[in-house]
């Protein structure tokens, strides 16, 4: 289980990290470049131009390590990590409409919000649907840390798991907006599932071959993305990335993980619905210099500190991983270990 795991991630940290060294010249060629919000820090106007898309790196690698590596477990009938697969890739594609139509119009409007939470709403349906179907969901949830299980009435847990699904994918493009973030937020996490199946046993071995990948996959891609970024993930890589990672927890029939796994992403949104709310009904006030947070950040916070995007990279990414092991210790002990 060990070699396994281990040789998912190497695979996939090569595969990505090498796409990059082609993908990113390609892009450049087709002139697939971000165009940058004006009402946006600054200096991320220097940003405009590079190329976009960057998701397909981490992408292609991971899809490559579920059909090589994870071969044996298909073979024996377990398909786990090809169905949290599936689930990040109608995602992904959602996202890459998205990218496509921006590069279109050659501004930073692409899907309109109603078309992309429709296209959401339709693919977090689908999503639970299959998952049903293949019996990887069930209606309980499962409370870390107390290491107990509550039965749901079915439609309810439905409801839940919708807006928990179209919630954690928008949570985490909208942290998508600084060098590294997105993908340095969401790698702890990764660990932490891999830390998971390895402690739980064989039967998660498929889990953990996929969060393995995943975290293979975006070290590879941090190469090429962080600060500076020679190339962006896009809402192709982060709708991806939301996927999978509430497509991993719902597999593992503990959504409420997502609490402390994502704790980056629900302050980001929660950030965002604030400065919206407090400006709304203030006619025209601000909580935050700009929403959401990692933003206000840069621009100096409440304290005057103005940010960087290597600061922003290591506050996020360790508070992240800090609360990855605040999770783990929390359900380490679920199947009696």
């Amino acid at each position: 289980m060990t070699i396994q795991l281990i040789t998912a991630f190497i695979i996939s940290f090569f595969i990505s990290a090498g796409t990059g060294v082609f993908l990113i010249p390609f892009l450049r060629k087709i002139k697939a470049g971000q165009t940058i919000r004006e009402d946006g820090p600054a200096w991320h106007i220097n940003k405009s131009g590079t190329p976009t898309m960057g998701g397909v790196m981490f992408i292609v690698a991971v899809a490559a390590v579920c059909v090589t590596t994870g071969f044996q477990e298909m073979a024996s009938g377990v398909y786990k990590h090809i169905l949290i697969l599936a689930a990040a890739l109608i995602f992904g594609f959602i996202g890459f409409l998205d990218d496509y139509s921006k590069l279109k119009r050659k501004q930073n409007l692409g899907l309109t919000a109603k078309k992309k939470f429709l296209l959401q709403f339709i693919a977090a349906v689908l999503i639970i649907f299959m998952f049903r179907q293949f019996g990887c969901m069930t209606s309980a949830v499962y409370l870390p840390f107390i290491n107990k299980t509550i039965p749901i009435f079915e439609p309810i847990y439905f409801v839940f798991a919708l807006f928990v699904i179209v919630g954690t994918v928008n949570a985490v493009n909208i942290t998508d907006g600084a060098d590294g973030l997105a993908a340095g937020s969401a790698l702890p996490g990764c660990i932490f599932y891999v830390a998971a199946a390895f402690a739980w046993g064989s039967d998660f071995l498929s889990v953990g071959i996929f969060s393995s990948a995943l975290a293979g996959g975006l070290m590879g891609f941090l190469i090429h993305n962080f600060y500076p970024a020679k190339i962006f993930m896009g809402d192709t890589g982060s709708l991806f990335l939301g996927g999978a990672i509430c497509a991993t927890a719902f597999v593992t029939d503990m959504p409420l993980i997502l609490i402390p796994l994502g704790i980056i992403f629900i302050i980001e949104t929660l950030s965002d619905i604030i400065q919206i709310t407090y400006f709304k009904i203030t006619s025209g006030k601000r909580v935050f210099k700009m929403a959401p947070l990692h933003h206000h950040l840069e621009l100096g916070g409440f304290s005057g500190k103005k940010w960087s995007e290597k600061q922003l990279f290591v506050l996020f990414t360790g508070i992240s991983s800090v609360f990855a092991i605040i999770a783990f210790a929390g359900v380490f002990r679920r199947y009696g270990l």
